[in-house]
């Protein structure tokens, strides 16, 4: 699931991902486009319903290409993302608009 909110002068947008407790996860993050691909940047946290969440603040008027990274090694989508793109290696992104 992602979130948007935005600041007042939609500036920039705060994105809250979140993995349902059905991924079966001992680690999770985000990486995209926005962290250069960074596979440790952006570790997402355990809630206490089994989810995982991470805010990440964005600038407005682009869109982002991201997935998630489970367990070091196998990579997941966005089901609500705002659209797919086909990446160079195959398979495809998320990508956000904020």
């Amino acid at each position: 699931m992602v979130q948007k909110h935005y600041d007042s002068k939609r500036r920039q947008c705060q994105v809250t991902f979140v993995l349902p407790r059905t991924i079966h996860a001992a680690t999770a993050a985000i990486v995209g486009d926005f962290n250069n691909w960074d596979r440790h940047r952006h570790q997402m946290k355990r809630q206490p319903d089994g989810s995982w969440k991470l805010d990440v603040t964005l600038n407005c008027g682009r869109e982002y290409h991201f997935r998630y990274l489970v367990n070091g090694r196998e990579w997941h989508n966005e089901w609500e993302a705002d659209r797919y793109a086909v990446h160079p290696l195959g398979g495809e992104n998320s990508v956000i608009m904020v």
